[in-house]
């Protein structure tokens, strides 16, 4: 059984207050996340992220619904990162009561999680839950995958990698590369839509090493680095998140390696400080947001969430999660009531502004359409990078602004709606 505690926060704190005790119930979402183990700090980022999302909607007051206005509360189970606990803690979810799940730091654990709410919401209607996914961005979940309970608030791989070739193209010099993964369907999905963009789009660049590894096991990338630096290639095109990202570059600078990385999580977590100076013009990273965003919004909002969250090892802030909550809030809203067909409805219909940023959900496969940025590592203070990231010393430039309209990539989902 996944252990679970409610998180402690001033949302928390709010929804057991006196105010509250004559209010309707609370909205009850559960965060089911790999809390412990190789990525526990990934999941521990994300508690920052979606808890800090979930007091200012308190702070406003709540949700209003046809019952009056309703706290929300985010109940954290562990999953420790594997499915079998994934599903576990789902079951704990539902039983506590539970409408809305969130997930993300698993593409594998989504598959599991989409699967199990589609049987669980047709054989219990009056139990049904709805699935926010705010990171795993295998392109399947929202393609042939795709379900009616599940929502992805992150843009695919396919659509990240997409922006991070638009950098690479306009790389003349760039003529090889070596691809590496964590083996899982995410990993994977990556490195083979790598090897299509590049076939169609750099035909020039030759692919001279394509590698998966265990996920979450390996203590050791010199073996990796070493391979990387004896093939000759000029640059590294990976997915890896956590700690699988933090001590391949590690090792990589370690080893002496002096090409890129095109990477899709190589802005925090660990990644630029394990790099250092080996990193500045070299560690190129794709996001919905970058810190150093150009414009007053983005400034404003990156600043409100430091002063939340001051420890430079909480400095992990995502607005895709931010207009996750957002979008949920509002839809329950418009639907007057938290029930799962009736927000799901008002869900797919979902448009949502914060930090300059405008995003709006795809009703056809439940891809949120979002912009995209690309940014290189450079020294804090130089020109476009006046944060850091994690007190590194170390912050991403913008180089790259997509919008929505030119991330958006065709979706091969047959959405089954329910009755």
């Amino acid at each position: 059984m996944s252990s679970r505690r409610a998180l402690v926060s001033l949302a928390a704190a709010l929804c057991f207050a006196p105010a509250w005790a004559q209010s309707p119930a609370p909205i009850k979402l559960a965060l089911i996340e790999g809390l412990s183990g190789p990525f526990g700090n990934t999941g521990e980022a994300v508690v920052r992220n979606i808890a800090w999302a979930v007091e200012r909607v308190n702070a406003r007051g709540g949700v209003k619904t046809a019952q009056g206005m309703r706290p929300m509360v985010l109940e954290r189970y562990d999953s420790k990162g594997q499915s079998e606990e994934a599903l576990s803690a789902l079951k704990s979810a539902v039983d506590d009561g539970a409408q809305v799940v969130l997930q993300g730091n698993s593409s594998a654990n989504a598959a599991a999680l989409i699967d199990a709410i589609n049987k669980h919401n047709e054989r219990e209607p009056a139990k049904r839950v709805l699935f926010l996914n705010y990171s795993a961005v295998d392109p399947a979940l929202t393609n042939e995958k795709c379900s009616f309970w599940h929502f992805r608030f992150d843009a695919h791989a396919d659509m990240r990698m997409t922006a991070l070739m638009q950098v690479l193209q306009s790389d003349k010099k760039l003529k090889s590369v070596y691809l590496i993964g964590q083996d899982y369907s995410f990993g994977q999905a990556v490195l083979r839509e790598a090897k299509r963009q590049l076939a169609d789009k750099r035909p020039d660049v030759k692919v001279v090493g394509d590698e998966l590894h265990p996920m979450g096991r390996v203590k050791d990338f010199l073996p990796y680095a070493a391979k990387i630096k004896a093939s000759g290639a000029q640059a590294v095109i990976t997915g890896n998140w956590g700690n699988d990202l933090t001590l391949l570059v590690k090792a990589a600078r370690e080893a002496g390696y002096e090409g890129k990385f095109f990477t899709f999580y190589g802005n925090a977590l660990g990644a630029p400080a394990a790099l250092g100076d080996a990193g500045v013009d070299r560690v190129i990273a794709v996001a919905d947001w970058l810190p150093n965003v150009p414009g007053k919004a983005s400034e404003a909002f990156y600043q409100s969430f430091r002063q939340r969250f001051a420890k430079p090892s909480e400095d992990y802030v995502h607005v895709r999660m931010q207009l996750m909550v957002e979008a949920l809030a509002q839809a329950v809203e418009k639907a007057g009531s938290t029930e799962p067909v009736a927000v799901a409805l008002a869900l797919e219909k979902a448009r949502v502004s914060m930090a300059g940023q405008t995003g709006f959900m795809r009703a056809e496969d439940h891809q949120f359409q979002q912009p995209l940025v690309v940014g290189v590592m450079q020294r804090q203070g130089e020109p476009g990078v006046p944060f850091d990231v994690e007190g590194s010393g170390y912050g991403f430039k913008v180089v790259r602004q997509i919008k929505a309209e030119q991330a958006r990539l065709p979706s091969s989902c047959k959405m089954v709606r329910p009755g």
